[in-house]
């Protein structure tokens, strides 16, 4: 005689939703959702402004799936790039479940963060605060609670939910509790996106951000913003990929530090963008690169617009 059959265990209803990831300049918010994906999407560089369009990690697990924005970090704006990065950050924000704002515990607060702050208070969203860089230390992380406390206590409003997560996002120390967190607040519904894919970030433009990551590898801080990549041609078969690509500069004398003595500074960023890509697509690749003076790129809308920079 047969035991009594157990009833089936309910159906796991995922959540899925929009996080919105912000902070100011240089605190690590590419470095912690290509942690949390578990592979690369954004561009990590100490040069600030690295990240300067707004790029969705979609990260799909059994608990549902998290559609996060890297957003270009906040920084004091210099001409109508610097100010664009800015406006798209803060309206980053618009339209999603929740904001993950990703302050540097290792270092003290500064004015960014404390606009940052502000504007989570006046917006009312849901708020998880990462106080990254626990490896570097977390000498500060009382300082920022105790900022929260005394702009909330100046609002006109309740401040709205929050939640405090020291974490690393190199080594992935604390990323489990966040996650939890995150899944926790995200309302139940069916997926946003096909459960396979990990961004919908145009291939152009992804392209354009590992070739622009190797340039500020060389270039360090020489004319880092002066810089731009647009892809102008992509031929694809099953095993190879054929790139070519123009790097923008605004001034003749700019072109040549791009290229180096002889060249050998364009060709070792030619040799690291190969291994990059080909690493990512899984086929040969040849990249034809060129470098080109356009003056004031940066100030131009319509190139701003061509370059992927304005919506």
């Amino acid at each position: 005689m047969g035991g009594r059959v157990s009833d089936p265990a309910p159906p796991v209803v995922p959540h899925a939703g929009i996080v919105a990831v912000i902070g100011r300049a240089n605190v690590g918010k590419s470095s912690l959702i290509n942690q949390i994906l578990g592979e690369k999407l954004s561009i990590v560089s100490p040069v600030a402004q690295t990240t300067r369009t707004l790029i969705r990690g979609i990260h799909t697990e059994a608990r549902g799936q998290l559609v996060l924005l890297d957003t270009p970090g906040m920084h004091k704006a210099q001409g109508d790039l610097g100010r664009i990065m800015n406006r798209a950050a803060r309206a980053s924000i618009s339209g999603c479940d929740a904001a993950l704002l990703v302050l540097d515990g290792s270092a003290p607060p500064r004015e960014e963060d404390e606009g940052w702050i502000k504007k989570l208070l006046r917006d009312q969203l849901p708020v998880v605060i990462a106080l990254n860089k626990t490896d570097l230390g977390d000498q500060h992380h009382q300082t920022y609670r105790d900022l929260w406390d005394r702009l909330a206590a100046q609002n006109d409003t309740p401040p709205p939910p929050v939640l405090w997560f020291p974490l690393s996002a190199q080594t992935g120390d604390g990323l489990p509790a966040l996650l939890d967190q995150l899944f926790q607040w995200l309302p139940a519904g069916p997926l946003l996106f096909p459960e396979d894919i990990l961004s919908d970030y145009p291939r152009k433009l992804n392209i354009s951000d590992i070739i622009r990551e190797k340039l500020f590898a060389v270039v360090y801080d020489e004319l880092p913003h002066e810089l731009a990549v647009w892809v102008d041609s992509l031929h694809e078969d099953e095993t190879s990929l054929a790139i070519a690509a123009e790097i923008i500069v605004n001034k003749h004398s700019q072109k040549g530090i791009v290229i180096g003595e002889k060249g050998r500074l364009l060709r070792r960023v030619r040799r690291n963008a190969i291994r990059e890509l080909e690493a990512l697509y899984e086929k040969s690749v040849t990249l034809d690169l060129h470098v080109r003076v356009e003056k004031n790129w940066s100030k131009n809308f319509w190139l701003l617009k061509k370059y992927g920079y304005v919506a």
